[in-house]
């Protein structure tokens, strides 16, 4: 099992003829998820929160899509969520990521498809991103 950190990174939706990259903030530590997409009035890309198995919108300023991802990184659910929501657990969820709501449909992200994810090292003698 890998092991994560607070990075930065690509998501990969789709097959090599008709792949779409996607910038990626990795947050694995305890306060980089805690803090989330909060206090934020929007995203370049996505985010991963890891590990996750649910997500609330309290304190949000926008509306955002959430995809489960399970631990090989196949898609359990997406859905959009509203500010002030909580949403529902989803048992066999690992990974969770984040975007403004409407991304995950124009990126093909949907129940059923495999994405890849893949982590930027730090630049040596840093600890990464909080």
């Amino acid at each position: 099992m890998r092991t994560w950190r607070d990075s930065e990174g690509t998501l990969t939706v789709g097959t090599d003829s008709g792949a779409r990259e996607v910038p990626l903030r990795i947050a694995a530590s305890y306060r980089a998820r805690t803090r989330g997409l909060l206090g934020r009035d929007g995203i370049e890309g996505a985010l991963m929160l890891t590990p996750c198995g649910s997500v609330h919108t309290f304190g949000m300023r926008f509306a955002i899509d959430v995809a489960y991802l399970d631990r090989t990184f196949r898609v359990l659910a997406v859905t959009t969520m509203r500010p002030g929501r909580l949403g529902l657990p989803r048992l066999r969820a690992r990974h969770v990521v984040e975007a403004e709501a409407g991304a995950m449909e124009r990126w093909g992200v949907r129940p059923g498809v495999q994405v890849e994810l893949r982590a930027e090292a730090p630049a040596p003698g840093t600890a990464g991103p909080a």
